[in-house]
């Protein structure tokens, strides 16, 4: 006699596969995520809205200026809305705005990359923590107060820096200095670097502190030195980050103003040497002639700030372009 007894289970219910999972509809069920999903997507609506805005305005008021203008825009190195006829160009502001801008990243991006991996990686924390500190004051000072300690300061430094330039280097054209005050693109260059160091910095190293701790374990097991753990794990995990922090602080260069119409001497030409005085930058132009303009010349303002509108664009679209390229790098994939 079979004594066993067969219990019936019922089988396990099927889990739904990764595919129908994603498929899944993703919407709120609480009441609370329902108001925070409609607050987020508002939210990134409000924004798409208030940029279509901008343009549209922007692009209203350039449209009527430009009708009027009887020179090139993109080309002409001059600006008298004023004249009868008007005869305005961008040329000389787009590359005052573009050169002092790769100034700055150049001088500003290695420096800031160094400070950040010297916090992260080499200073004990007693020192690090001082230092950071410090770099976060830096980012919370007024561009008015760059702009009073750039005139007052650093312009009657240079001069040093100039005659050094021009002995060795004077040769190539790009560091001739003919004397005089050395209010120049170099110098709004270098200004503009002292501005964004401290953006890039407390970015860079805020991803430098995010990079798995197995991964500097694992290349020291394998006999590698500090410098050889940052080049092999630090940066390549932090590399779509350092172009995020170079990217935010090229925005504030290209938009600047004070601090550069307080240290540069303005004109309509575009010299050779970055140490001769001269030229512009779109931001510059607009604050020091919009209280004076005419409403022809409010409106040529506008259409020079709808090209740096522009311009911020395109950086921040080839910026996301070469992160998305780059994501295998990323931490958010490590």
């Amino acid at each position: 006699m079979d004594i066993s007894t067969k219990h019936d289970t019922p089988p396990p219910a099927a889990q739904p596969s990764v595919t129908e999972q994603k498929r899944a509809p993703r919407g709120a069920t609480r009441p609370g995520d329902r108001v925070f999903l409609a607050l987020s997507r508002g939210s990134g609506v409000f924004l798409l809205v208030v940029m279509a805005a901008i343009a549209v305005f922007l692009s209203i008021r350039a449209a009527s200026a430009i009708s009027k203008d009887e020179a090139n825009f993109f080309t002409t190195f001059e600006w008298n809305p004023t004249a009868i006829p008007p005869q305005f160009g961008i040329a000389v502001l787009a590359f005052g705005t573009v050169v002092s801008s790769v100034i700055a990243l150049a001088i500003a991006v290695p420096v800031s990359l160094g400070i950040a991996l010297f916090i992260t990686h080499y200073a004990p924390r007693r020192l690090g923590g001082p230092i950071a500190y410090v770099i976060d004051l830096l980012a919370a000072v007024p561009s008015i107060v760059y702009g009073l300690w750039g005139a007052l300061v650093l312009v009657p430094h240079l001069d040093g820096l100039y005659g050094w330039l021009d002995e060795y280097l004077g040769w190539t054209g790009l560091f001739e200095w003919q004397g005089g005050a050395p209010r120049a693109m170099l110098t709004v260059g270098i200004l503009l670097a002292i501005m964004i160091l401290p953006i890039i910095t407390n970015v860079s190293r805020e991803i430098f502190r995010q990079v798995p701790q197995m991964h500097e374990e694992a290349a020291l097991a394998l006999g590698a030195t500090r410098w050889e753990v940052i080049r092999m794990s630090v940066l390549p995990y932090g590399r779509s980050g350092i172009i995020s922090a170079s990217m935010l602080g090229l925005g504030r260069a290209l938009g600047e103003t004070m601090a550069v119409a307080m240290v540069l001497s303005p004109s309509f030409d575009i010299n050779a040497s970055l140490l001769d005085p001269g030229g512009g930058t779109f931001a510059q132009n607009i604050a020091s002639k919009f209280n004076e303009a005419t409403e022809n010349g409010r409106d040529a303002l506008i259409a020079s700030g709808l090209v740096l509108f522009v311009i911020t664009l395109l950086v921040n679209g080839t910026a996301r372009i070469i992160i998305e390229r780059r994501k295998e790098f990323s931490g958010a994939n490590a």
